[in-house]
């Protein structure tokens, strides 16, 4: 059984909040920094493995849409040290408009080994 704990957004490992920002902000080789050279990313139902492909997805997804994102909660997972979500509301001109995503990270080594991200 996993036992998710809120925290507080400064209680985020460093990596964390550095992707968070990166991504806030559209800059790509900041993001890409962050991710172990094996990484892999699972976004609208589709796997990214590896820079190359994370890199592509993450052109793509910066370039698709205008929206904000707004951080509202943040948990530790009970499945590993390294487990984190982070919930993030987005407004833009994305179909529906609004929606709340999951971003689920795995990190080892300091940095981020898995990225899921669902509603």
């Amino acid at each position: 059984m996993t036992h998710n704990q809120a925290i507080a957004f400064d209680m985020l490992p460093g990596t964390i909040t550095a992707y968070l920002t990166a991504h806030r902000d559209r800059v790509i080789a900041a993001q890409l920094g962050l991710f172990a050279a094996d990484a892999t990313v699972v976004d609208e139902g589709h796997t990214h493995a590896g820079s190359s492909a994370i890199a592509a997805w993450m052109s793509h997804s910066a370039s698709a849409y205008t929206y904000t994102i707004t951080p509202i909660a943040a948990e530790q997972s009970g499945e590993g040290e390294g487990d984190y979500s982070v919930t993030q509301h987005l407004a833009g001109d994305f179909p529906g408009g609004t929606v709340d995503l999951r971003f689920r990270f795995t990190l080892r080594d300091g940095l981020i080994q898995r990225l899921v991200i669902e509603p």
